[in-house]
């Protein structure tokens, strides 16, 4: 665990949001979902398409196969939090209901820690000359795999959990950029604090592993709670992306200030493990917020150890994938990129709204 700045370079950086948020450009060479779309109109045509069809009863394919299509998934999904499991599930009810042939291969793997075991899974993916790969983009040692299975196979590539295109790529684009953007889900919480939270608060953040994930989420948050020096962030620190080192990093920032009001945790795994540091301190009364709104946050939120949580509609992804693969078989054009929905959740929601957020979200991998 490493904590990113000191307390004079966070004044720093909050001054410097504050002043320039707008030119501020925390995923260099990447498209920001919305931007995308609105820069080009034939690819917001054909993603509001797939939304509409993520939404609707499947239409299974017409025409019949002459081989099974053959899919390897390799996923960050040794976590507490549940999203990778429900979007494979997902995925694969939908290819059923649709009628699709498929072999599939899918290697689970700790996130930022087994690079050797993914390196061996894409390896053997592109050897078998999988039809699809499905895998994440978080690292530079992910970019690297990325760019050769564009530059070295005919493999179609999907890339779940990023909804912001590569610009002035050289290569293939990727099959489809697929996922919950990021930077909504971020500047939604941001909005939820500055409603509830007194400005000139101060408040700590914790960051998923180095990479994608921390900067679209903890970067964006950050940039959005800067404005006009309205709140006062006084720590930040990398995790080892599990709840371990999330308690870790909690119990450094509260013991450093305590006048903390607020923690903004980047992941589940993060801020459960916040959540047992304040518990342990007594210090339940500093807001605390989940990310992702998976099972493990939603039981969190209902006991009261998460204050508020990002709801992603979980099964969006999975059904968004095999849609777009359907639409590929039948020759149809496939949209670049794709962003479920969110919703936001509080612990003093009524449990009845909650289990109609479940029922929609879930309405795949809970079968």
């Amino acid at each position: 665990m490493k904590k990113i700045w000191t307390a004079t370079s966070l004044a720093f950086l909050a001054a410097t949001f504050s002043s320039s948020a707008m030119s501020v450009e925390f995923l260099p060479g990447y498209w920001q979902y919305q931007d995308f779309l609105n820069q080009h109109p034939e690819q917001k045509s054909l993603t509001e398409k797939l939304t509409t069809s993520v939404q609707a009863p499947p239409e299974p394919m017409a025409q019949l196969q002459s081989k099974p299509i053959s899919i390897s998934i390799i996923y960050p999904g040794h976590q507490i939090s549940d999203y990778w499991v429900r979007n494979v599930k997902a995925f694969e009810i939908r290819l059923l209901e649709l009628g699709i042939e498929y072999e599939i291969n899918e290697v689970f793997t700790r996130p930022n820690i087994d690079i050797r075991q993914q390196s061996l899974s894409l390896m053997e993916a592109i050897r078998s000359e999988s039809d699809y790969l499905i895998f994440t983009l978080d690292s530079t040692r992910h970019r690297k795999f990325i760019e050769h299975v564009l530059n070295a196979t005919e493999t179609k590539l999907i890339l779940q959990n990023i909804t912001t295109p590569l610009k002035n790529t050289h290569q293939r684009n990727p099959f489809l950029y697929v996922g919950f953007d990021h930077i909504q889900g971020s500047e939604l919480l941001a909005d939820y604090y500055k409603r509830t939270v007194p400005k000139g608060s101060d408040y700590s953040v914790l960051y998923f592993s180095e990479g994608y994930v921390s900067d679209a989420r903890g970067d964006t948050f950050i940039q959005a709670m800067s404005k006009n020096e309205e709140y006062k962030l006084t720590s930040s620190f990398y995790t080892k992306a599990d709840r371990d080192s999330g308690y870790k990093a909690a119990l450094r920032g509260v013991t450093q200030n305590d006048n903390l009001k607020f923690i903004y945790a980047c992941a589940t795994d993060v801020a459960l493990g916040a959540s047992d540091a304040l518990k342990e301190l007594d210090k339940t009364d500093i807001v605390l917020n989940g990310w992702g709104g998976g099972s493990a946050e939603l039981e969190a939120i209902q006991r009261g150890d998460l204050d508020v949580t990002i709801m992603r509609m979980n099964d969006d992804t999975g059904v968004a994938m095999a849609d777009a693969i359907k639409w590929d078989l039948e020759g149809k054009s496939v949209p670049l990129v794709f962003s479920g929905k969110f919703e936001l959740i509080t612990k003093q929601d009524d449990p009845k709204k909650i289990d109609r957020l479940k029922a929609r979200a879930f309405r795949y991998s809970d079968r």
